[in-house]
């Protein structure tokens, strides 16, 4: 890889790290391609990105900026997910860990803050973005519901009436 590649991935890297509220770093010692393929597309459903660069690389690529935090952790063979919805990759990389053991959460930075891979693992229990919208609107949507219920009702008794006195003449 020569010179502007690097500076290319430096600057794409720092780009989606910018971007994202959430960055985790992972060890991913032994993993096939097989099993980093799956990883990778299950991170891309879940709206998160998987990526493995040099530690040299990652450094420089987090250098001023708020997840910067993820520094000391970049030793060995390290592998970055990140996502801006901060509990994605979590439970991506979560879920992973506890299936493979070649994978293991080392650590990761939320919004400026070091975390500790037992914080990421109580961070991955929590509800996603669109999981908590989702319960939001479902809050809002069923007072209505029931309201519109309540005064339909005495419409619709009212018309059975009306039916039943009908069918008796």
């Amino acid at each position: 890889m020569d010179r502007s590649e690097k500076e290319q991935l430096v600057s794409s890297l720092r780009q989606g790290l910018t971007e994202s509220a959430l960055v985790i770093v992972a060890h991913q010692t032994g993993l096939t391609v097989a099993e980093v393929s799956d990883l990778r597309r299950k991170m891309r459903d879940a709206g998160a990105q998987y990526k493995v660069a040099k530690n040299t690389l990652a450094r420089l690529a987090v250098a001023g900026t708020p997840n910067e935090g993820v520094t000391d952790l970049l030793s060995g063979p390290t592998a970055l997910a990140y996502s801006k919805d901060p509990v994605a990759a979590a439970k991506v990389s979560i879920k992973f860990a506890n299936d493979n053991e070649k994978f293991k959460v080392i650590g990761g930075v939320l919004d400026g803050k070091v975390l500790t891979s037992k914080e990421i693992e109580t961070l991955s229990k929590l509800p996603s973005l669109d999981e908590l919208r989702a319960k939001i609107l479902a809050i809002i949507s069923t007072p209505a519901t029931r309201v519109a219920g309540i005064l339909q009702a005495p419409a619709g008794q009212l018309a059975r009436v009306f039916s039943a006195y009908g069918n008796k003449a």
